[in-house]
């Protein structure tokens, strides 16, 4: 049995769970989540949990995400990507400086909205859009803020022109942000019709591409017992907030999952994670209901990997 974060590169053809019921046969273990979905068309870095990480996944998906993606402009999808059928196309002659597109890049850079595609899994009364795209049914759907950290133009041509034009970009951003999404503002901005042709996610959290195994690497591992030297304990996951060790005084309290008072460090954090021997033991946040006190909100039992 497995204890901890295994940072996989999903390959293109596979689905998240595509990757998790996959690992359950090869590792022969059930208990393994993966960190948020990825597209099919899609490759790159996925966090898969095993064992008692599954309880930090949440906290993984929560983090910030690096992409790599190549932006085509003449031509929207019904999917926003390669996948969709045509929705519009404009075959004309395009012309744009660099300048031109870093400033469009500079505009979508920061704290923007989007409203997520239909063909996503965003809930709208219980049912996820794509499950209304594929009936042919549009709804209203509710935009959200997310945050682009950074956005560079990976191109150094000077001058971009064709009827098609397409250019690579690599974007640091904020959870829920939809790649895809932003590739469609980038051709609004421009006065074209776009979509993303390829997308490569490059780092998920702390994570990056040069700390994952391919199935077949995870595969090879496995069977020659050297898998544990690319799992991460699960404290990296909770590297986010600070870390106190238990005393003798509440170690007991904790153990036990009891409401306890709150940590100075609560004041300016959103967790306290409380270790023992530097091992994760319980995430304590602040209590809804009861001034000056704070309760369990993950526990970590004492089987080894943590």
């Amino acid at each position: 049995m497995y204890e901890g974060i295994l940072p996989l590169w999903k390959e293109k053809g596979m689905t998240s769970h595509d990757c998790v019921f996959k690992l359950r046969k090869i590792l022969k273990m059930k208990r393994i989540g993966h960190t948020g979905t990825l597209d099919p068309s899609v490759e790159g870095v996925l966090p898969i949990c095993l064992g008692q990480a599954t309880k930090v996944s949440e906290y993984i998906m929560n983090e910030g995400k690096t992409y790599i993606a190549t932006v085509s402009i003449g031509k929207s999808t019904t999917t926003e990507d390669a996948d969709g059928e045509v929705v519009s196309k404009d075959e004309t002659d395009k012309h744009f400086s660099r300048e031109q597109i870093l400033k469009v890049l500079e505009e979508l850079t920061g704290e923007i909205v989007q409203t997520p595609p239909m063909f996503s899994a965003v809930k709208v009364n219980g049912k996820k859009l794509y499950e209304y795209a594929r009936e042919g049914k549009i709804v209203e759907r509710p935009s959200r803020k997310v945050t682009i950290y950074s956005l560079d133009l990976l191109d150094e041509i000077i001058e971009f022109s064709g009827k098609n034009v397409s250019f690579s970009i690599e974007i640091s951003c904020s959870k829920g942000t939809y790649i895809r999404t932003l590739a469609v503002q980038i051709g609004e901005l421009l006065g074209y019709p776009a979509h993303m042709s390829s997308l490569v996610r490059t780092a998920s959290g702390s994570f990056t591409k040069s700390q994952c195994l391919t199935l077949e690497e995870v595969n090879l591992a496995n069977e020659s017992g050297l898998l544990n030297d690319s799992i991460f304990p699960i404290k990296h996951a909770l590297l986010s907030w600070p870390n106190v060790e238990i005393t003798i005084e509440n170690e007991k309290s904790i153990a036990n999952g009891q409401v306890i008072i709150a940590h100075s460090l609560l004041e300016k954090n959103e967790k306290i994670i409380y270790t023992k021997d530097l091992i994760p033991k319980a995430v304590y946040v602040k209590h809804p209901t009861k001034s000056g006190m704070m309760k369990p909100e993950k526990m970590f039992s004492a089987e080894k990997g943590d």
